[in-house]
Formats: C-alpha cells, structure tokens, sequence
C-alpha cells in the first residue's frame, strides 16, 4: 500500500501550511501511473492524520490522465488505463507522458472560534 508514504509526505505539507490551525479538508491532485486506489488511499489518509491538525479532515481525490503518443499512427490521446495502447490504431509502440503529478491543491481550515465573555463587566 503505497499510498500510506504519499499521505504521510502531504500530511506533512498540510501541517507547515495550517500553522497551528484545524484543517477541515484537503484537495489532492494525482496522476494516473501512480495507480493510486481511492478507498486504500482515504484510509491512508485518515491513518497519516491521526493525532494532526488535519485529523478528521476530508481528502478529496482528483485523478489525472497520461497522454498517449503513438509511435505508428502518430496519433495523441489522453487515458486513465496504465497499460495504454493508441486507441486510434491499437498498435502498443507507444510513448506515455504526464499522469505521474502528486499535488497538494488546496487546503480548506477550520473557522476560527474568538473567545468572548458572556459576562460583561
């Protein structure tokens, strides 16, 4: 499960970034070849939060294509299949490019609660 080293390395990210404050939800960018699983990878994150600023936060996952180049046809397509073949031709001399990102997109935080006296003097 590759995806508990990707979380703890965002994880990290997210904290240097929230300063000390609650983190209620994260937005993750990754590229198709890492192969990442979306369940195994909610798990990992919620394992990797545990005891951070960002524990209980939401993970929302968004997985990019690779582009496809085709040697034969000379053809250019995106995929969300790792083991890609053109589509246009169905030759498999083909060279793969992108789809291997890992972005931290955004981070959404907690609202600040201010501390006011019930009692007024």
């Amino acid at each position: 499960m590759h995806e508990i080293g990707m979380c703890e390395g965002l994880v990290e990210l997210i904290e240097q970034q929230a300063g000390g404050r609650r983190v209620t939800g994260a937005r993750v960018r990754v590229g198709v070849r890492h192969a990442v699983v979306d369940d195994a990878f909610g798990q990992a994150f919620t394992l990797a939060t545990t005891g951070t600023a960002a524990q209980d936060a939401v993970v929302e996952l968004v997985i990019t294509p690779m582009t496809v180049g085709c040697r034969a046809c000379g053809s250019r397509s995106t995929s969300m299949d790792v083991l890609a073949a053109c589509p246009r031709c169905g030759d498999e001399g083909i060279d793969l490019s992108g789809g291997d990102e890992l972005v931290l997109e955004s981070v959404t935080y907690g609202e600040e609660v201010s501390r006011v006296s019930r009692h007024p003097r």
